[in-house]
């Protein structure tokens, strides 16, 4: 399972050190690929094929589910990280995502994702209120 919160720096050549407690997770292999809300998100190969499994029963007639599927899987990459635990992260998902050399890699149980850190800032600034508030269940059976 991915956990926590993490600030490595994205190198000269595109490439991230994954934090440590990934590391074994990720070894066989990983996919990153567009996420929500302009981060990246990274699953490991085993993870990615459960994933894969459910988009693939996704209705090729509805439109919505299609339109996911071509943003969603056209940004995939498959990669392999190397021996100091770098991944490259592709230019054109580095984009999509605004990273620059300041990132947060947070762990978020069957998958990591990479956020420029100012946008992660941004992000926790304008939604820890209404996660301090919420008064209904919003994950059933949790609490």
């Amino acid at each position: 399972m991915l956990l926590g919160q993490h600030s490595p720096k994205l190198d000269e050549k595109g490439r991230v050190i994954l934090p440590a407690k990934f590391r074994e997770e990720l070894q066989g292999g990983l996919v990153i690929t567009r996420g929500q809300d302009r981060c990246l998100f990274v699953f490991s190969a085993a993870e990615f094929a459960l994933v894969n499994d459910k988009i693939r029963q996704a209705p090729v007639t509805n439109a919505e589910a299609r339109n996911y599927l071509r943003i969603f899987l056209s940004g995939a990459s498959d990669e392999q990280p190397d021996k100091q635990g770098r991944v490259t992260i592709p230019a054109t998902l580095r984009q999509y995502a605004g990273l620059d050399k300041d990132l947060v890699v947070i762990g978020v149980g069957n998958r990591a994702e990479i956020w420029d850190a100012k946008a992660w800032n941004e992000f926790l600034e304008s939604h820890e209120a209404s996660f301090s508030n919420v008064s209904e269940e919003v994950i059933p059976g949790l609490f």
